[in-house]
């Protein structure tokens, strides 16, 4: 990994940090005070996380001044909705088949979401 790309993985990491508080935030208000079923407030949490880290990855991550929004966000979209279904098969897996705890198996999903993320908006969302 160049220089350049790690210092882009390091932004991608550090906004999907503040994703992570979105994410869980909003997950865990729907989750435990609204009552909603897992899966949607996870995805819920999810989808609210997603439109932060395009603002910010747009921004600072990767500086893009490309006037397609609505399409590089399309791009964005995509590439989350992908990771959503990743992230709900592991947690899926995780605590139907293996008993772990909710927040615990969502933890390990979105590490292994992070990195499918970055790896498509590097190739795909982001490539100018």
């Amino acid at each position: 990994m160049d220089k350049t790309l790690f210092w882009k993985f390091i932004k991608f990491g550090v906004v999907g940090f503040s994703g992570l508080f979105v994410d869980f935030g909003i997950t865990w208000v729907a989750k435990e005070i609204l009552k909603l079923n897992k899966y949607v407030a996870n995805s819920t949490g999810f989808m609210c996380a997603v439109v932060s880290n395009y603002i910010l990855n747009r921004i600072w991550t990767f500086e893009s001044h490309d006037p397609n929004v609505a399409v590089q966000f399309s791009k964005f979209l995509l590439i989350a909705l992908v990771g959503l279904a990743i992230n709900n098969g592991i947690i899926y897996l995780l605590t139907e088949r293996f008993k772990v705890n909710f927040y615990v198996a969502k933890l390990v999903a979105t590490g292994v979401v992070t990195v499918w993320n970055f790896g498509a908006n590097v190739l795909i969302t982001f490539n100018n």
